[in-house]
């Protein structure tokens, strides 16, 4: 499997650099979402309540009724194309599993090709920067922006090797449309894409111009046949799906990220497997331990780090623009790392403890996935009891102090769209990231963060606790209240009656209460019999 790229020293190889042992590293990437129905991602139910909405709007009277949606070109459409034709296939619950479950497989295959172009062959290190195929980003369930990602790892892993082999032209012409489908998919990755192969350019370049203006120039006409987006991005904003950008250079939140970039469920387990990668991300930096670091994908992360530090937390529209990026920034830097030398014994047992920890994060990712699946599954028990078409307010308590097992439950409400065509409290209205708008209101009980409420004692940027919702939602524009866990203890029970309960959920019946046809665009909501 050993191909050297020009000028770099030859790499000795074994066992961790044959085609099978990358062939079973990106396999195995896959067995963590294997058992969950659905991924247990935080705002993946949310982005699936938007994709029931766009595929089933013009055939659901109650879809149409509380929703709209219109198409329009934007960079944040990979999912949303990709369930269009995969759902009348699959149906929409296990169409969106099998998208979301190839993005660590193909983030892993990206890192590997990536590795193997600039190293020659796939180091014995490789195997640690695997895991962060399931970093911070992709939990939260950024599922467009992480399938982007993984478009983006892929191209540069092939603009690399069509470099390597001098197909310049070749090139040039793959990636006029390479680069649409990833800007398409989300912006951000083509953004990741441009700086990348800016980098590689510059470097490769400077091996003929070492003043570094030309040769950053002549890599700025090398990166021309990504340039295509920039038009899309123009039709784009100057449309009416503008978006807010703020929140520059918050130090603290910066630091956040890269402290949680391996965020899941047990925080010393997480933070001691941080630890190792950053050690050896700066061990190969500094050149200790018997380390390298390949040239220009240290030269890739370090405009990666440059990006993370100038983004801003909000972008466009989206969120945690500058945590999104930390994962696939320690990813590069990992993939970079090499031994120094070539003594077999040290190869092998690097190569050893590479994949131990690759499978270690793998099987620990596994078990807090499944356990994540079974308590969302419990909690969607809830729907059986609900009226197709109604209204649902969801309600889910948040703790004072936050844990480092981040909750599942945020936007789990997502489901009763996908499952029951119903309005619920929980949908994202943002310029420039969703396309779906509301055509229901009920005040400020109709869009995120509504459903989340505080717990007893603590207050957080003046949201409600359970009992002041209870008290002040108006009861005349929902059917049910649905307690998402670990609420149900401090339910008042005036003006509800219980239809479910579990030990940490319930589903309540609002009693006494009727909709008018004036109430609704389209007219009156059939009231769900008692």
């Amino acid at each position: 499997m050993q191909r050297q790229p020009p000028n770099a020293p030859e790499m000795p190889t074994g066992w961790w650099s044959t085609r099978a042992f990358a062939v079973a590293l990106i396999l195995l990437s896959a067995v963590p979402l294997l058992w969950p129905s659905t991924a247990p991602l935080i705002d993946l139910p949310g982005h699936m309540a938007r994709y029931r909405v766009e595929l089933g709007i013009h055939d659901s009277p109650a879809l149409a009724r509380y929703y709209g949606f219109e198409w329009a070109l934007m960079g944040n459409l990979g999912v949303d194309l990709l369930v269009v034709p995969l759902t009348p296939i699959f149906g929409l619950e296990l169409a969106v599993k099998l998208i979301v479950l190839t993005i660590p497989v193909m983030t892993v295959a990206g890192l590997l090709l990536i590795a193997r172009e600039e190293h020659g062959t796939l180091p014995p290190t490789a195997a640690f920067a695997l895991p962060l195929a399931y970093g911070y980003p992709f939990q939260f369930g950024f599922v467009n922006f992480a399938l982007s990602m993984a478009l983006a790892l892929l191209a540069f892993g092939l603009w690399l090797r069509l470099g390597r082999l001098g197909r310049v032209w070749l090139r040039a012409g793959l990636f006029v449309p390479i680069g649409a489908v990833v800007w398409l998919a989300h912006g951000f990755g083509w953004g990741v894409l441009g700086l990348l192969v800016f980098a590689s350019e510059t470097v490769r370049q400077r091996q003929h111009e070492p003043r570094l203006i030309p040769a950053a120039f002549r890599a700025g006409l090398a990166c021309l046949p990504l340039a295509p987006p920039l038009l899309l991005m123009v039709m784009w904003r100057s449309g009416n799906v503008s978006g807010q950008t703020a929140d520059w250079f918050n130090w603290t939140s910066k630091l956040t990220w890269i402290v949680t970039v391996l965020r899941d469920r047990w925080a010393l387990f997480d933070l001691a497997s941080e630890l190792i990668l950053l050690g050896l991300l700066i061990a190969g930096f500094v050149r200790r331990a018997g380390l390298t670091m390949n040239w220009t994908l240290r030269i890739c992360t370090l405009m990666l780090f440059l990006a993370f530090i100038l983004l801003p937390r909000i972008l466009l529209g989206s969120a945690y623009a500058d945590m999104r990026l930390v994962s696939y920034m320690l990813a590069i830097g990992l993939i970079a790392v090499a031994p120094a030398g070539a003594d077999p014994r040290r190869l092998r047992m690097i190569a050893i403890l590479a994949t131990a920890f690759f499978l270690v994060r793998t099987t620990a990712t596994t078990i807090s996935f499944a356990g994540y699946a079974n308590h969302n599954a419990r909690q969607l028990e809830a729907l059986e009891h609900v009226e197709p078409g109604s209204r649902v307010l969801a309600l889910t308590e948040k703790p004072c102090k936050v844990a480092w097992s981040l909750s599942r439950m945020d936007h789990l409400g997502g489901f009763a769209v996908v499952r029951r065509d119903v309005f619920i409290n929980d949908n994202w209205v943002m310029a420039g990231a969703q396309l779906m708008r509301l055509r229901y209101h009920a005040g400020r009980f109709s869009v995120d963060p509504s459903q989340m409420v505080e717990a007893p004692g603590c207050r957080f940027r003046g949201r409600p606790g359970l009992a002041e919702a209870i008290r002040t939602f108006p009861r005349d524009r929902f059917d049910y209240v649905w307690l998402i866990d670990g609420v149900t203890a401090h339910v008042p029970p005036a003006g509800l009656r219980m239809l479910w309960r579990s030990p940490t959920g319930a589903l309540y019946r609002i009693v006494g209460s009727a909709t008018t046809a004036s109430e609704t665009p389209n007219g009156s909501v059939r009231r769900p019999t008692q």
